[in-house]
């Protein structure tokens, strides 16, 4: 099967506000939503969405959809992440969540991870006054007052670096993301990974949020509530690298089959928690300890946490992280309580 997908970069640059956009021409800014980040494969879309998104662009549909190019995964350590939602190297990355979820401890600790693997990190400076931004500064290499700054910071650290930029949801409104991207598109800079937070929560309530995504981490209150972190939505969390054509088709199974159990396991959890567990048949109780123990893995300690949670970061890789995710997809018997499964590494039988 031949490799497509949208030209997500494309999009962002040419339809700023692709919500109102899609709304204009009689497009679901859900489906839209869905086709940029992968969740609809384009091989899936109705052929008049592509055409509708091809004119908003002012392109043709050969500039719209990729064909044959290969996307690079930037292995982050962390297990949810690079299992539901992978980063695309120069791809963008938006967090979705309110206030309370974590999203900025996900955030330093990627910033962490990424400048010891020798990436500059920048961040613009959010508008208005966000003290709480103070704790993810220890791993930003520059801090940019405005995008007039973040150009001419990487115009002289030159071609051959690879930039990781950070900036809240406001310059996305007012359209500054997108000259950025254009003046540095001229000069031929376009393999900067991009991660857009928003800082006051709204982005909650908009299906795009910040336009075109490459990856979206949906971040989850029930997961935050019962401390379940990163507290990132494995349902609804989601990357242009799942698309089957893209994923090694290992990865791509075993990441369907977990999401299709923790989906289910998210519905039988609702009984319990008002029934009780003498409720659920002896089948359903099986798939609700075995999601149980899965949610339990995904959990991870943090190395920016340290100091507070008291235990050690720990990064898992894809390979050990797709190994242990299959044992209790296949042997859940074999595998610990579900309490001795929270906050660890990878499985040690």
């Amino acid at each position: 099967m031949e490799k497509i997908r949208l030209n997500v970069g494309l999009l962002r640059k040419r339809v700023p506000n692709l919500t109102t956009a899609a709304k204009s021409v009689g497009l679901r800014p859900a489906t839209v939503s869905n086709l940029t980040t992968g969740k609809i494969p384009v091989g899936r879309a109705e052929v008049r969405t592509i055409v509708a998104l091809a004119e908003l662009a002012g392109c043709s549909l050969d500039e719209l959809i990729l064909r044959g190019e290969s996307v690079e995964m930037i292995e982050t350590g962390i297990k949810t992440l690079d299992l539901f939602a992978p980063i695309a190297k120069g791809g963008t990355v938006g967090l979705v969540a309110r206030p309370g979820m974590g999203q900025l401890v996900v955030l330093a600790e990627m910033l962490h991870r990424l400048k010891n693997d020798g990436y500059i990190n920048i961040l613009i400076k959010p508008k208005g006054n966000h003290p709480e931004i103070d704790d993810i500064l220890d791993n930003v290499d520059f801090v940019a007052e405005n995008i007039d700054e973040v150009y001419k910071m990487m115009e002289s650290a030159g071609k051959a670096k690879h930039f990781v930029l950070t900036a809240d949801r406001s310059y996305v409104l007012t359209g500054e993301m997108f000259t950025l991207l254009e003046m540095l598109d001229g000069k031929g800079m376009t393999e900067i990974t991009t991660f857009l937070l928003d800082l006051k929560g709204e982005a909650v309530d908009d299906n795009l949020p910040y336009g075109p995504l490459d990856t979206l981490w949906q971040f989850d209150a029930d997961l935050a509530a019962r401390h379940k972190y990163p507290a990132v939505n494995p349902i609804y969390s989601t990357s242009s690298i799942l698309e089957g054509s893209y994923l090694d088709p290992v990865h791509h199974s075993i990441q369907q089959k977990a999401q299709k159990l923790l989906r289910r396991y998210r519905e039988l959890r609702s009984i319990v928690t008002v029934h009780g567990l003498g409720r659920l048949p002896a089948s359903e109780l099986q798939v609700y300890e075995q999601g149980e123990k899965l949610e339990a893995y995904l959990t991870q300690p943090f190395y920016v946490a340290e100091p507070y949670t008291g235990k050690k970061g720990v990064s898992v890789s894809l390979k050990d992280t797709l190994s242990d995710v299959k044992k209790i997809l296949e042997e859940p018997s074999s595998i610990y309580n579900a309490e001795d499964l929270n906050f660890i590494g990878k499985i040690d039988l």
